[in-house]
């Protein structure tokens, strides 16, 4: 069960994550490494869509289905397209090397955290 000080410490490196992504647009005053936010935040969009669309029954569970893998696929895509953007931006010299890697590791950081959110605070099933 989570508590009060799991709220804190995932608060704590969610502030983190957005305070790297944001001062690796700001020390460089180009704001491209921004869209990072952006994909890290509409992440796990796709999976809890395909998950409610595959599954609106609450008393049958199903146990696999073609639009709950392409809710993971997608996930993945925009997963990997916060890692991918920065280092495109990068090699192309939109953006500096540094802001780069601050940009994909506050990112991560990001997405890690709503990950640690949903595990930490889902709903338990109960019969």
């Amino acid at each position: 069960m989570a508590g009060l000080k799991t709220i804190i410490v995932l608060s704590f490196i969610l502030a983190i994550g957005f305070l790297l992504v944001i001062l690796s647009s700001a020390l460089w005053h180009n704001y491209l490494p921004l869209l990072v936010v952006a994909t890290y935040i509409l992440a796990p969009l796709p999976n809890w869509i395909c998950g409610q669309c595959a599954n609106p029954d609450d008393f049958m569970e199903s146990t696999g289905s073609a639009i709950i893998d392409f809710g993971r696929f997608m996930t993945g895509f925009l997963v990997f397209m916060g890692i991918a953007l920065p280092a495109v931006l990068a090699h192309s010299g939109a953006i500096d090397v540094s802001a780069m890697v601050m940009s994909i590791l506050g990112g991560l950081l990001i997405y890690g955290t709503i990950i640690s959110f949903t595990m930490f605070f889902r709903e338990q099933e109960e019969f």
